[in-house]
């Protein structure tokens, strides 16, 4: 059956180029069981491609030659999906892609016909050329609907099994409550004001030291205007919460603990580590769903290769030298 479409790719090929002007053709880029690709949709294809590139500003030559190497295989894949629409006798009504069409104005707030076409051409697209592209975007997603996702679908024991080997990736981070002192360093501020400020910050921290409240002496001495109402309370935070000057400091830190000076780029600190939470495994109910979603796309994923390699075992495909 496959050496009968081949030849039948053939005899097309033949009559196309008996029936060509005496000028050159357009090449063969590659035979997909009875479809052609040719050299000059491939060529447009790039040129779409790099266009877009250089309004984001990444068309440079070393991304041309990724292009290069991979455009015509994801055009092969894509014929191949087209010929499994085919087969599967799937179809978008013309109701379907204009109802789609008028969901996509309505999430961009409510976009006049008028302003979605010209959006389209700052793109470099025609309305017809986006309907062609948006017929075959859901066409390929029922598709793979059909193939692909209905086949990889994940039970309640294997998201439990996940759970039971992966307790640690669930697990709530340990968290640390303290409170700040806070004292500005101005813009441009000379050396004799840098040394008042340090030798202010070493004052309150030694009170601190020798037992005076610490939310007293931040409502007191703090210049975070917040400070004088919560007396410096940072609540509650996590690894990566802070700057990474803080932090360092906080993670070394005990209960009760008061820090050293600490330095950033606003200014002085003195913290107290108030309390460390310990983290806490999340129960099973409440990971369900997300191990669920993990599960599924590693799944899907799988899937989707196998049923791409699949098409092209069963197909005749023959890629033409350049």
């Amino acid at each position: 059956m496959r050496k009968t479409l081949l030849s039948l790719s053939v005899l097309i090929i033949a009559l196309y180029a008996s029936t060509a002007s005496a000028e050159i053709i357009d090449r063969i880029a590659a035979i997909v069981n009875d479809d052609i690709i040719t050299s000059y949709e491939v060529s447009n294809e790039k040129a779409a491609i790099m266009k877009q590139a250089e309004k984001q500003g990444t068309a440079t030559p070393e991304f041309s030659e990724q292009v290069d190497k991979t455009l015509l295989d994801q055009m092969i894949d894509r014929k191949l999906v087209q010929q499994r629409v085919k087969e599967l006798k799937i179809d978008v009504s013309d109701e379907e892609l204009q109802q789609t069409i008028d969901d996509i104005k309505k999430q961009n707030n409510n976009m006049s016909q008028e302003a979605f076409v010209e959006a389209l051409k700052a793109q470099g697209l025609t309305l017809d050329e986006y309907k062609d592209q948006l017929r075959e975007q859901m066409e390929r997603a029922r598709v793979l609907n059909q193939d692909v996702k209905e086949k990889a679908q994940v039970n309640d024991q294997e998201i439990r099994d996940y759970y039971d080997k992966n307790k640690d990736a669930f697990r709530e981070p340990e968290q640390f409550r303290a409170r700040n002192i806070f004292f500005k360093i101005p813009e441009n501020a000379s050396n004799d004001q840098i040394k008042s400020i340090m030798a202010k910050a070493m004052s309150v921290r030694e009170m601190a030291l020798k037992g005076d409240s610490f939310e007293d002496l931040a409502k007191k001495y703090s210049d975070d205007p917040n400070a004088a109402k919560d007396g410096g309370d940072l609540g509650t935070f996590k690894k990566g919460d802070m700057v990474p000057e803080i932090e360092n400091s906080v993670i070394t830190m005990k209960p009760g603990q008061i820090s050293d000076l600490i330095s950033t780029a606003s200014g002085i600190h003195i913290i107290k580590l108030e309390e460390i939470i310990p983290g806490k495994e999340q129960p099973f109910e409440t990971v369900k769903s997300n191990i669920g979603d993990l599960l599924s796309k590693k799944k899907v994923d799988e899937r989707f290769k196998e049923w791409n390699a699949e098409l092209r075992k069963n197909a005749v495909i023959d890629i033409k030298p350049a």
